[in-house]
């Protein structure tokens, strides 16, 4: 069975721009952290967007609900930024019952030295071949219910609420 992997940008894909030291987007890494992590697996990649999740709005929710809904897939990973990934998962699970779809996000962005990208890809890449249908978020090595869960700023981790 295929997995959709839908790539909307996020911590998880920045890079650090050496001319002016800011963090930017260039491509993702999503398909080379599979690659390093062995993953032998079916996967669609398709990138939807490459965005910090601070500036997306609801059209941006309703381009990664399309390609939800588009998609024939029924295991769907997504990656996100951290700030709003609650806010798109309930966008989706507003919309969508009949499929398994899991949000992850880093906080350490791939490229850098000890980011928990490629644990938390891993994590989501196992979580969406094993949950019922549902939106989830995989975070700091735990999977969530979309609607139980914050993110808790002050300690740079995903919580139940």
């Amino acid at each position: 069975m295929t997995i959709r992997l839908l790539i909307t940008g996020g911590t998880i894909d920045k890079q650090y721009n050496e001319l002016d030291g800011e963090l930017i987007f260039t491509e993702s890494g999503v398909e080379d952290m599979l690659a390093q992590g062995r993953a032998k697996l079916d996967i669609a990649y398709e990138t939807v967007m490459l965005k910090d999740s601070l500036d997306m709005d609801d059209n941006d929710r309703q381009k990664i609900l399309s390609s939800c809904l588009a998609c024939d897939e029924s295991q769907i990973v997504i990656t996100h930024g951290t700030d709003t990934m609650v806010e798109t998962s309930q966008v989706l699970a507003a919309e969508i019952k009949d499929k398994t779809i899991v949000l992850l996000g880093a906080m350490v962005p791939y490229q850098f030295e000890n980011s928990d990208a490629l644990f938390n890809l891993g994590c989501a890449v196992a979580a969406v071949q094993t949950l019922g249908s549902g939106v989830y978020i995989t975070m700091n090595g735990r999977v969530f219910n979309y609607d139980e869960v914050i993110k808790n700023k002050g300690l740079g981790e995903f919580q139940s609420k």
